[in-house]
C-alpha cells in the first residue's frame, strides 16, 4: 500500500511538508519522509513553497495555471517505488537502459515519469485500469529505445 492509497490530498501535501521540514532542520526522519525529502532536494523550485505549509496546502494549480508540483513529485515517488520492485515487470531494466544513454538519473526518471503520466491519463479518460505494457512502449519510444 502506498502512501497515496491511505491519504487525502492536504494529508499527503501535509507528508512533504513535514518531510522538508525534518530535511532542512536535519531532524530524524522516517524511511518514506527521507525519500519525500530526497525528491524536493531534487526541485529547487519547491522548496519555497513547502517550507510555508499555508501556501502549499493551499496551492490550486488549476487555478493558477502553474504545474503541480505535487503531481510532479508523486510521479518520481511512483517511479521509484516501481525501480524499486521491478513493477511492471521489466521497467528496472528499461530504467538501467536509459542510465546508459542519460547518465543522469534525474533525467531518465523524467522520461519514466511522462509515459506513466501519459498512461494513467489514457486510462483515466477510457475509464479503465493503466495498461502496464503500454506504459513500457511509450518509455521506450520516449527514450528512442522501441
Amino acid at each position: 500500500m502506498s502512501i497515496a492509497d491511505s491519504h487525502n490530498r492536504e494529508q499527503l501535501r501535509q507528508s512533504y511538508v513535514d518531510a522538508w521540514r525534518k530535511r532542512t532542520a536535519r531532524a530524524i526522519m522516517s524511511p518514506l519522509e527521507t525519500m519525500l525529502a530526497d525528491v524536493i532536494g531534487e526541485h529547487p523550485e519547491y522548496q519555497p513553497m513547502l517550507l510555508d505549509a499555508d501556501r502549499a496546502l493551499a496551492l490550486d494549480p488549476g487555478a493558477e495555471a502553474v504545474e503541480n508540483p505535487f503531481l510532479h513529485m508523486g510521479l518520481h515517488m511512483a517511479v521509484r517505488e516501481q525501480l524499486a520492485i521491478d513493477r511492471p515487470p521489466g521497467v528496472r531494466g528499461l530504467h538501467a537502459r536509459l542510465l546508459a544513454t542519460y547518465p543522469d538519473p534525474h533525467h531518465a526518471e523524467h522520461i519514466l515519469m511522462e509515459a506513466l503520466a501519459e498512461t494513467l491519463w489514457e486510462a483515466q479518460r477510457e475509464g479503465r485500469g493503466p495498461d502496464a505494457m503500454r506504459y513500457l512502449e511509450l518509455a521506450r519510444r520516449r527514450a528512442g529505445t522501441t
